[in-house]
């Protein structure tokens, strides 16, 4: 008895489910149905729409036809009517002066013929029948009005519904990428049709991009780690440019799509375009313990001061200085550094080929160091600029502004305002490490060596912070920059 209950009560369930699914599939169907009729009238007075736009714009043209041949046909009427009047007058003259000649030939009296004959000659001169043109001011003729509609009625009854737009097709050879940029150029699709004209119905492009780092080409479902598709719609032209872009991926993969009032078509092909830039970030491991990482920002905080910001605010007394911070320093950490070095390394070496990245310091700053370093040349208590192995940028405005270029324990006084955004070029295999205004587009300092070891991005910060950008090219204003004899330092020397 138990046993059958217990049967009954899983069929009970597997009917129960059935049901659900049963109704939620009628239910679907309902809603297909009311769709259907609301989606079926939606086009219907859509069609009648057009239709009426097409009898009310051939109505249009054919009024206009018509005041044309009117207007011609009046025109003609006139210019004859004219002509008609003129030799109807020219007419009755001459045949008064026919009467008035057979007169005078009836004339005996001399002097009375003479003086007639003379009247007559002088009328004859003047006479508007002689001076009438006799050739019709315009013609019957109004053919060159005669119309044929055979290719509009033909191309009447290829009317139909909107095609979908085929798939454009991505022109690579036109596609650049330039200054973190990228402008995507495409060829429309032509849709081939009875007389062999073409049918491009298309009102605007839909482009869709996203970061990877496979470089194939074929389209394929996005996998874990993957960035999602950014859309940009309604581009009227042929191209388009994707700007302010990071390049934090090996590649950037796009596609394209037209549109036209009915209904979006179908993507292009995709295709992937390298993206190259330099990527790393802070190396919280070899950081200061006076500085805090957050992302691509590094902030001094000093181990037992609080509140640092506020106190700088107010007098120089209510900062510790960087040798009352040694104490305090956490010594934990085989690679952090220590003591007054207050530095921190990036996490990618470079070891050959153009790297860039830019520097911009915090509101709250007052000394700051950016630039390169060999790992095993530094010591946890050493700052930038002190060793063989370092080749940095100096800026401080704790007691006056100033800017220094420091390599191997010597500096050079720059004659540069402190930049708000530093960009830092390293040319590896070339030797070259430049810093560069960015906003003036101005070459502050060009270091010239011969690099023999990787090499990593290296800051140090004292009081406020800075924050770094990277994943950029090298920005194409670089190339006014090449270092020359005027701008290398004689500190690498």
């Amino acid at each position: 008895m138990d046993v059958q209950k217990e049967a009954l009560r899983r069929i009970g369930a597997t009917l129960a489910n059935k049901n659900e699914e049963l109704q939620n599939f009628l239910d679907t169907l309902d809603h297909a149905l009311s769709g259907l009729k609301e989606e079926s009238c939606q086009v219907m007075s859509h069609l009648e729409t057009e239709l009426e736009w097409l009898r009310s714009s051939l109505e249009e043209k054919g009024l206009e036809l018509r005041c044309t041949i009117r207007e011609e046909q009046q025109r003609k009427e006139a210019e004859l009517q004219k002509q008609l009047v003129e030799g109807k007058a020219a007419l009755e003259l001459s045949e008064e002066l026919l009467e008035f000649t057979n007169e005078t030939l009836t004339i005996e009296n001399n002097e009375d013929f003479a003086k007639a004959a003379r009247q007559i000659k002088e009328r004859v001169t003047m006479a508007p029948a002689f001076r009438l043109t006799m050739k019709p001011a315009a013609t019957e003729s109004m053919m060159h009005f005669m119309v044929d509609f055979s290719q509009e009625e033909a191309t009447l009854r290829r009317l139909h519904f909107l095609p979908v737009p085929r798939a454009p097709e991505i022109d690579m050879a036109s596609c650049v990428v330039r200054d973190n940029a990228v402008t995507v150029a495409w060829r429309p699709p032509t849709i081939a049709v009875a007389n062999g004209d073409s049918d491009d119905r298309i009102d605007s492009y839909t482009l869709e991009y996203r970061k990877t780092d496979a470089s194939s080409n074929g389209w394929a479902a996005q996998t874990k780690g993957e960035k999602r598709w950014e859309t940009i719609e309604n581009i009227q032209a042929t191209e388009f440019t994707v700007t302010g872009l990071k390049f934090d991926s090996s590649f950037i993969c796009v596609r394209v799509r037209g549109s036209n009032k009915a209904t979006a078509g179908d993507w292009s092909e995709p295709v992937t375009i390298k993206t190259t830039a330099f990527n790393f970030t802070f190396d919280s491991v070899t950081s200061h313990p006076d500085l805090k990482v957050n992302g691509d920002t590094v902030t001094w905080e000093p181990l037992g001061v609080k509140g640092h910001d506020t106190r700088l605010k107010g007098s120089r007394s209510s900062t510790a200085s960087p040798n009352k911070m040694l104490a305090m320093a956490n010594r934990g950490g085989r690679d952090r550094f220590a003591g007054e070095s207050h530095t921190i390394l990036g996490d990618q070496e470079m070891n050959g080929g153009c790297h860039y990245w830019e520097l911009l310091p915090l509101a709250d700053w007052k000394s700051l160091s950016v630039g390169v370093a060999y790992r095993a040349s530094l010591g946890r208590y050493d700052q930038l600029g002190k060793s063989a192995g370092a080749w940095c940028l100096h800026a401080s405005q704790w007691l006056q502004s100033s800017l220094a270029a420091k390599h191997n324990n010597r500096a050079k006084a720059l004659d540069w305002p402190v930049p708000q955004r530093i960009g830092i070029y390293c040319d590896y295999d070339n030797g070259d490490l430049s810093f560069i205004d960015v906003d003036r587009q101005h070459l502050i300092h060009s270091f010239k060596t011969k690099f023999s070891q990787p090499l990593l991005p290296a800051f140090t910060v004292w009081c406020g912070g800075i924050t770094i950008v990277t994943g950029l090219q090298v920005p194409s204003f670089v190339g006014n920059f090449t270092p020359t004899n005027s701008s290398v330092s004689s500190l690498s020397q």
